[in-house]
Parts: structure tokens; C-alpha cells; sequence
């Protein structure tokens, strides 16, 4: 009796609307499982069609196209004698379902909607599907003759139902319903359900790839069983990069996996199952056993075929295995670089243009671009001869092959420093310096005489010439001729873009990379239509903080040592001009924030969900260290008016990585508006009552607190008294009145009012003495029999018995020891000023 199977999940790297490459793909991936002993095969969500088609899935031709496929995939012998599941679209009853088509030898079994969808971070679902919602049901489609003419069936179940073979039982999850809180493995795995296969599209986040691990492993780990999860890979058009990390679990443990980044389009992975170990593991957990009994079965379709063969007893099955994560450095390194990749082969272009200014920025982005040209070569050398057959394509040269990265990015990658009268010698020497390391075509150039001929055309038409800041110009001519360095920096990379290449000898042109990161476009602290205005961006979706982390793992990966001084270098745009030839300007100074404050307000506006309000109740607490409640109001009302002045420039941002959960992406991952009001009247007068009602409850809290150190003095004094062994002489009826006297001083200092914020003197120099201060002058042997110690200061608004308030220049503690006299604590206040105040 055969017992172990061996399963095959898929990573592909698919492409919106290539259907014949899609196609082409899938056929090998089904190949590559047979030649690894699998009889069952599942691959990524809607690999036929690719999943990002988007409003293209309104077109009946996507539809269409994606049956034309599935029937060239029936027809083809590479499939035969194999249970293979794809997914693709599928109208039933004029409404459009995602969904898994299974098929075995030529032969439909069944078509599984998605029953809950996406619709959260870059998720739009439900924009082109509905979730199919009849739960355990299913019922007949009709398929197209087409189909028909291969399959010789007119129908087909479509609904909610699983796959009996002979020797085991395959249910269906797509995507989401893993993540979604009443996840369908759940009564699967109760109804038998001994495999389930999982077809993905999940995107790539820093520091995110543990999350789809813990789920795959616990979806088994409570009820056991088999999990086939299998994700797309790479960019199929879009701004996201699909993550892959394709994987197989049994009963809580990962057994096999796939890479999170690569650049060959097809990986497949295998897994040997023992069937038995599954039973076993589920039959001991009782609680689980006896939900199951009454589980209400899905419909099953039953197949004549077996996973399993008679004679397994040398199959080895596999073994669990420790995931290792990529730390964010790792992920930056190499998920850009692939994006990067997919974008250039299949954008037709024959390299990248880049703006080098020496900078974190523009370095991260040339790092990124080194490190796409290593993984080529290590793929290249590897035997990928796709990624091979692409760069030859790209650089036009049918017999090329790279041999070292360096040599390759000089072919691929051309930077330039665009140099004005306001730009550094270190910034160029910089660009200079990372250039040779990396073995980019670079070259600088002067571009102040066109920057001149742009003023000249205003002053011409107005008469008036714009002047910076410290030629004694205003903030807007300041700002405006920042600006017009920026944008003609624009105007000249897409110039050199589209020249360089004629001018090597080569035909085609280049891309222009941006390289403006999360945080700058959060804040808005960059010029519209600038050099950061580009066709793509790999570092827009990542923080400055990050970047400058991946420069510091790039530095010893690459051996690339021009990087430690550009680390070291303060942020700067050098816009504005020179100080005896010294950089006056910084981006944090110019932004009135620290980009790891800007940091912290992205992720509490955007992954926490704040507005002013709620984000000043939460840094309050996160920063009271550092910042006085009225210091954390003034930071977050000047980020949000920033925001709200600069929102409108999200709206032409360049199209970037998606790496970052509070990107501010316009697009698709952000929906918000760019008209604001940016005063922020109402949500700012909610913070400004929040900061006096906290002065208030601080102020209470310290009058209350030395109120309670005042008792404790009176206390000190009243033993200091008792336990001296000076006869009083003072007659009783003096000692009653002195004791009367004293009640009513202490219940005056013991109920301080609200302190009044008048001061007739003045006097702001020195500190308050307050009752902590006097009990400081009492501990110790600082008060004794041989004399006492002096505090100044200030005492203010102290409500005295009969005086009012008072103000106070200093106070001696002592102890009077005067011959005939009681042994009494004596505190001497001299009076600077006293008049009753008003309250």
C-alpha cells in the first residue's frame, strides 16, 4: 500500500498579459516537476493571465485568451499523466471569479473561486472579482467549446469542493483565505483534507517574509496535514515585487522552500510526504478528532488516480528545515536589483541613466544597479541561460558574456555629475570615486550655463533678477532658484538618456533612475519635476535610515571604500550657495526634522493610522525623554503642514519599489487627497488643549508632591524637637499658642492653590526653593547642633497665614539651641517682596 507522495510547488516570475511567455513557463515548471518525481503540481494565483492585468480583467479577451492557454496546456504531452492545478480567471453567471482550474489528462475537474479577497495595502480585488460565498457548494459551468472540443465535457463543478484520489484528499486556499482570521484550511483539514495547496500573489516588504512563513507553518501545526504554498515572483508590471519564498509544510514544520529573490523565472521545489505521519499527528491531538466527527463534509471529486505507488520503501521523505531570514540590509541588496532587472528586460531599454551627486541617495541607487549586474554574472555562471539570452538582447551583442560585474555595469549603468557654482569639491570627488568601484561609464559636466540662460529668460521678461537668501533675496527667490538647478537636472538626464547610447556606438536609450527615498517624499522635501523625476525609482519605497544601513552592508559585500566618506558626509542637496567654500546646507536643517523623526511620524500616519491628534497622544509618551509635550506638539504640527503644503507632489511621484508600509505612493498605496487644509485648524486646537491640560496635571502633581515633602519636614522638625534634652521654660499657655500657630501654617503650605504666573520682581535667575530644597538642608549632618546651611533661591507663590503670596531670596535651617530655649527648628526666610496676588 503506497503511503508517500511527492508534491511540486512552483515560483514564477510572470508578466500582465503575456500569455504565450506565461504560458511558456508554466509548461516548463510542469516539466521540471516530472523530471523531480512529482505526480502533483500547483503554481502561483492566476499565473495564466499574470495577476497584475488589473482593469484589464473587464475586458473579455483576458478571459478568452486565458481558456485559449489553459487549452494549449490540456493538449500538451509535457502535462499527461499529471494532477496540475493553474489559476486563472473565469466568468460564471456573468460575474467574474478568481480562481484554480484543476486538471488531470486532459480531463477538467473542477474550477475553485476565491471566497475572500484582498482589498488591503496594494490589494484592489474586488475592483474585477467577486468571492465566490456559497459555502461547500457547487455547481455546473459550462465550459467553452473550445475546452469541450479537447476534454469532450460540456460541464464542469465549480464551487467549493475538494479532489479525492485514491489515496488521499487536496483542498484549495488562494492567497488571502490564509491570511483572513476564518481561513478555509481550518475546516478542510477537519473534513480530511490531507494536502492543500495555497496559489499566491504576495509582495515583498522589508522585514515582512517571517509573516507568510508563520502562517503556512501554523496553518498545519493546529489541525496538521500537508501546505503547498506557492507564490509569483519578480515584477509583472507593477510597482510591487512579488515575493516568492514558495514553501512546503507538514504538521508545523517547513520541510522545503524556495528563494525570496532570484533572477531566473522558474524555480520549483519538491517535497516527499509520508500520508501516514499526517494521520498519525492528527489522531492524537483529541480536541481536534472530535470536531471533526461532526464536521459537515465539503463535495468531493473523485479521480482515478494516486498520488502514491506501491513500491515507495526507498522514498526518503524530506525532513524539517530552519527558515533563514534576510536581514533588511540583504532584502534591500537584492530585491531592488531584481525589480530592476524585470523592468530593463522588458522594457525594451538598453541600460540606466543615473544622476550621481555623491550623496546616501544616488549611491544607494548605483549600489542597487552593482549589485543587479553580481547577480547577473552569479546567474550567468550558474547555466541561467534565459538571464544569459536577456543580456545579450539588452546590450544588442548576440555573442556577449559578462565577465565580471564590473565590466557589465560599465555597459548597463552611465552616471553623471551634474555640477553647478553651488556644488562641493568632495561631493564630485565622491561621485568620482564610487564610479571607478563600481566600473560605471561616468562623466561630470558644468551646467550652470544653462541654469543661466533660464534666469535670463525671466529677468528678460520682468526686469527683476532673483537673488539667494544670503545675497540679501527673500524666501521665494531663494526657494525658486533651488528649484530651477533641480529641474533643469532633469532636463538634462533625459537628454543624456536618450544620447548616450548613440554616443557609444550602440543603438537604443536609457532609463532614468530616480533616487529620492520614503522619507523625502513623505515630507515632500523635494522639487517637483526634478531630478528625482525619473522613470523608475528602486530606493523610493525605502527610508533614508535603511539606505544608510544597506550602504554600510554594501561597503564590505562590494568592497566598494568610497563609501565610508560618503556615509559620513552630512545630507545636502547643494542648492544654495557656498560658504568660503564649505556646505552651509543640510537637508535635516532645510526639513526642521531629523529623518528618523520623519520616520516615525511616516509609520504612525500611514501603518498606525494617525492623524495630528492621535499621533502627538502617542509620541508624548514615545518621547517624553527628550521632548516637553509643547516640544512634541510644535514637531508634530510642523510635519503635518509640511505634508499637507507638499501632498500634491505624491501625485506625479516616479513610479518605485514597493519596500515600505507607510510608502505615500498616490498610485495605489496611499489614497488620500492633495488639497488640504494646511493649518489643520481644529485637529491642532485638539493638540493645544492636550498639551495645557498636561501642564496643568504636571503642575498639580508637583504642587502635591511637595506638599506631601512638606509634612514630611514638619515631621523631621517634631522629632528633632522631641528628642532633645533641653528643658522648655516656655510657659504653657506660649507653648499652646506657638502650637496653634504652627496647625495653621502647616495646613497653609499643605493645600497649595493653582500657581499664579505673576512676578512683580521679575526675578526668573534663580530656582524655586521649594520644600524638597529644605529637606535636602535637613538630611544628613547638614543640619546639626553646630549650625545649619543656607539655599537661595526663589520661593514662589507660597500662600503664608495672614501675608498672601510672597516672594523669597533665601532660606537658613538650623536649629536654635539658645540658653533657656526649647531645642526648635528654625526655617528663615528673607522676604524680597510680598503683596497679596491676584488669583
Amino acid at each position: 500500500m503506497g503511503r508517500k507522495v511527492t508534491v511540486a510547488v512552483c515560483t514564477l516570475n510572470q508578466w500582465a498579459l503575456d500569455f504565450e511567455g506565461n504560458m511558456n513557463r508554466i509548461l516548463q515548471s510542469i516539466q521540471e516537476a516530472k523530471e523531480m518525481g512529482a505526480l502533483y503540481r500547483t503554481g502561483p494565483e492566476l499565473e495564466i493571465c499574470g495577476y497584475s492585468c488589473e482593469d484589464h480583467f473587464h475586458e473579455p479577451d483576458t478571459c478568452l485568451h486565458s481558456w485559449q492557454v489553459l487549452a494549449e496546456l490540456l493538449k500538451s504531452p509535457t502535462c499527461k499523466d499529471m494532477l496540475i492545478d493553474v489559476g486563472m480567471p473565469v466568468q460564471h453567471r456573468n460575474v467574474l471569479y478568481n480562481c484554480r482550474v484543476v486538471f488531470y489528462n486532459k480531463t477538467v475537474l473542477l474550477i475553485r473561486p476565491k471566497m475572500m479577497l484582498c482589498e488591503d495595502g496594494n490589494y484592489r480585488e474586488s475592483r474585477w472579482f467577486s468571492c465566490w460565498t456559497k459555502d461547500r457548494q457547487t455547481e455546473e459551468y459550462y465550459l467553452p467549446r473550445m475546452i469541450t472540443a479537447i476534454t469532450d465535457q460540456q460541464t464542469v463543478p465549480i464551487g467549493d469542493a475538494v479532489i479525492a484520489t485514491k489515496d488521499t484528499c487536496i483542498g484549495f486556499e488562494i492567497c488571502e483565505e490564509l491570511w483572513n482570521p476564518q481561513s478555509r484550511h481550518i475546516p478542510l483539514s477537519l473534513d480530511g483534507v490531507e494536502i492543500i495547496a495555497n496559489g499566491s500573489g504576495s509582495y515583498m516588504e522589508l522585514r515582512k517574509a517571517y509573516v507568510t512563513v508563520d502562517l503556512v507553518k501554523s496553518a498545519t501545526f493546529k489541525s496538521g496535514g500537508a501546505y503547498l504554498f506557492s507564490n509569483l515572483r519578480g515584477c509583472d508590471g507593477q510597482r510591487i515585487y512579488f515575493n516568492g519564498c514558495s514553501c512546503v509544510a507538514l504538521n508545523g514544520e517547513i520541510v522545503s522552500r524556495g528563494l525570496q529573490f532570484a533572477l531566473h523565472d522558474v524555480e520549483v521545489i519538491t517535497a516527499t510526504i509520508d500520508l501516514e505521519d499526517i494521520r498519525s499527528y492528527r489522531t492524537q491531538i483529541r480536541s481536534r478528532t472530535h470536531l471533526a466527527a461532526s464536521n459537515r463534509p465539503f463535495p468531493r471529486i473523485n479521480v482515478e488516480f494516486a498520488l502514491s505507488d506501491d513500491d515507495d520503501a526507498n522514498l526518503t521523505t524530506s525532513q524539517p528545515i530552519e527558515w533563514k531570514y534576510l536581514t533588511p540590509e540583504e532584502e534591500i541588496e537584492l530585491g531592488p536589483a531584481c525589480w530592476l532587472w524585470d523592468y530593463l528586460r522588458r522594457s525594451g531599454q538598453g541600460g540606466f541613466f543615473l544622476p550621481l551627486s555623491g550623496g546616501v541617495d544616488s549611491t544607494s541607487t548605483a549600489c542597487i544597479v552593482f549589485s543587479m549586474c553580481t547577480q547577473i554574472c552569479d546567474a550567468i555562471q550558474k547555466g541561467e541561460s534565459q538571464v544569459l539570452y536577456d543580456v545579450r538582447k539588452i546590450l544588442c551583442q548576440s555573442d556577449y558574456k559578462p565577465s565580471d560585474p564590473m565590466e557589465l555595469c560599465n555597459r548597463l549603468l552611465v552616471t553623471c555629475y551634474m555640477a553647478t557654482e553651488n556644488s562641493s569639491q568632495e561631493t564630485k570627488q565622491r561621485a568620482m570615486q564610487l564610479a571607478s568601484e563600481i566600473g560605471s561609464y561616468h562623466f561630470s559636466t558644468l551646467i550652470d550655463s544653462a541654469i543661466s540662460a533660464v534666469i535670463g529668460i525671466f529677468t528678460t521678461a520682468t526686469g527683476l533678477v532673483p537673488k539667494f537668501r544670503t545675497k540679501g533675496g527673500c524666501p521665494r527667490q531663494n526657494l525658486a532658484l533651488q528649484n530651477i538647478q533641480a529641474r533643469i537636472r532633469m532636463v538634462l538626464s533625459y537628454l543624456f538618456a536618450q544620447l548616450m547610447l548613440w554616443v557609444r556606438g550602440r543603438p537604443g536609450g536609457l532609463l532614468v533612475l530616480g533616487s529620492s527615498n520614503v522619507d523625502e517624499a513623505l515630507r515632500g522635501y523635494m522639487t517637483k519635476y526634478d531630478c528625482s523625476s525619473a522613470d523608475i525609482n528602486p530606493i523610493g519605497g525605502i527610508s533614508k535610515t535603511d539606505l544608510k544601513s544597506f550602504l554600510l552592508y554594501a561597503k564590505s559585500r562590494f568592497f566598494l571604500p568610497s563609501l565610508s566618506e560618503i556615509l559620513q558626509a552630512p545630507p545636502t542637496a547643494e542648492l544654495e550657495p557656498l560658504t568660503d567654500g564649505q556646505i552651509t546646507q543640510t537637508d535635516e536643517q532645510d526639513m526642521g526634522m531629523t529623518y528618523a523623526e520623519l520616520s516615525e511620524f511616516g509609520r504612525l500616519r500611514k501603518t498606525y493610522n494617525c492623524g495630528p491628534y492621535s499621533m502627538f497622544q502617542k509620541l508624548v509618551h514615545t518621547w517624553k525623554d527628550k521632548c516637553s509635550p509643547q516640544e512634541v506638539a510644535e514637531k508634530v504640527k510642523h510635519f503635518f503642514r509640511c505634508y499637507a503644503i507638499n501632498r500634491h507632489k505624491m501625485t506625479v511621484l516616479t513610479p518605485s519599489y514597493h519596500a515600505e508600509t507607510y510608502s505615500p505612493d498616490d498610485n495605489r498605496f496611499d489614497h488620500r487627497p492633495f488639497l488640504y487644509r494646511v493649518h489643520w485648524n481644529w485637529q491642532f486646537k485638539a493638540i493645544d488643549d492636550a498639551v495645557l491640560q498636561m501642564t496643568k496635571d504636571r503642575r498639580s502633581s508637583n504642587s502635591s508632591r511637595d506638599s506631601e515633602r512638606g509634612k514630611q519636614v514638619l515631621s523631621k522638625v517634631a522629632n528633632v524637637g522631641a528628642s532633645s534634652s533641653i528643658t522648655s521654660t516656655t510657659s504653657p499657655r506660649a507653648a499652646h499658642q506657638r502650637d496653634k500657630q504652627a496647625d495653621e501654617v502647616s495646613q497653609s503650605r499643605s493645600s497649595l492653590p493653582p500657581m499664579d504666573t505673576h512676578n512683580p520682581t521679575q526675578d526668573t535667575s534663580a530656582l524655586p526653593v521649594s520644600w524638597g530644597a529644605i529637606e535636602y538642608l535637613m538630611e544628613g549632618d547638614r543640619i546639626d547642633e553646630k549650625g545649619g546651611e543656607w539655599a537661595t533661591g526663589i520661593l514662589t507663590h507660597w500662600p503664608k497665614h495672614g501675608i498672601g503670596s510672597s516672594y523669597f531670596t533665601s532660606v537658613f535651617c538650623g536649629l536654635d539651641n539658645s540658653p533657656g530655649g526649647s531645642a526648635r527648628f528654625l526655617c528663615c526666610i528673607q522676604v524680597s517682596h510680598s503683596e497679596v496676588l491676584p488669583q
